[in-house]
């Protein structure tokens, strides 16, 4: 079932004029990358009106597609997804997946997001890719590698810190706690990104539309490389996914 909780579209409309024009910084183009086809270059912006009803053709042909294969993939899952918009003015371009109190896949767009993406294949494929990593699983296995690492970091802080008093133990051991959850949490994060982008590519070609155009979004983001603990995969590994996954279908 489709639901898609805006205030007023003429307040939503009031919002992205507001932000269309200047809210959004431009990124740094992101470096040279290793060879291969390279991804259509950035397009103009488009104007407000034209983002409002680009994000709402999208969730409207994308979100039951997502459902369909949130259940021909999973069992036991909640499948109605709900979007969001954040309407605040003062955030980033970004887009989140998380589940409300009742267990409701969740899934917000900031309306800084809306307003960057160029096309409506931009949208579609961030919205597959939001909608990915809840037919994943990703959210609980993320929580449940940060509660291990935590677990792991305390119990190493306890032995290490045997001989030391009450009060700087239990400080260790909290520390250790935080830096093994926020570990732990990272420990499969490039590989459920990467997986995220490949199972998003289907659900945005399935609902009619380019997740190869829709992949130049990266183009507009600074490239996270290969950092040490990073959440994110280097930006040609996502392109390359998401072309070796549309070229299969």
């Amino acid at each position: 079932m489709h639901k898609m909780m805006i205030c007023t579209r003429i307040a939503f409309i009031s919002v992205v004029l507001a932000v269309a024009g200047c809210t959004v910084a431009p990124t740094a183009a992101p470096p040279p990358q290793a060879p291969g086809p390279a991804v259509a270059s950035a397009e103009p912006r488009v104007t407000a009106r034209q983002a409002v009803d680009n994000f709402s053709a999208v969730v409207a042909q994308v979100e039951p597609v997502a459902e369909q294969q949130c259940r021909a993939r999973t069992q036991n899952t909640n499948c109605d997804f709900l979007i969001q918009v954040d309407t605040r003015t003062d955030q980033p371009v970004n887009a989140f997946q998380t589940v409300t109190e009742d267990g409701q896949p969740l899934i917000v767009f900031t309306v800084a997001l809306i307003a960057d993406a160029r096309n409506r294949d931009e949208l579609a494929f961030v919205l597959g890719h939001e909608a990915a990593h809840h037919i994943a699983g990703h959210l609980t296995q993320m929580q449940q590698d940060a509660a291990l690492g935590a677990l792991a970091g305390s119990v190493l802080a306890s032995v290490l810190t045997g001989g030391a008093s009450e009060a700087v133990r239990q400080t260790a051991i909290d520390q250790a706690a935080q830096a093994g959850a926020f570990v732990g949490a990272r420990t499969y994060s490039k590989a459920n990104e990467l997986e995220a982008d490949a199972l998003g590519t289907v659900i945005a070609a399935r609902a009619g539309f380019d997740p190869v155009r829709g992949a130049a979004f990266f183009n507009r983001l600074p490239d996270p490389g290969d950092q040490f603990l990073g959440s994110h995969p280097p930006n040609a590994d996502r392109i390359r996914v998401v072309r070796e996954v549309a070229a299969g279908l």
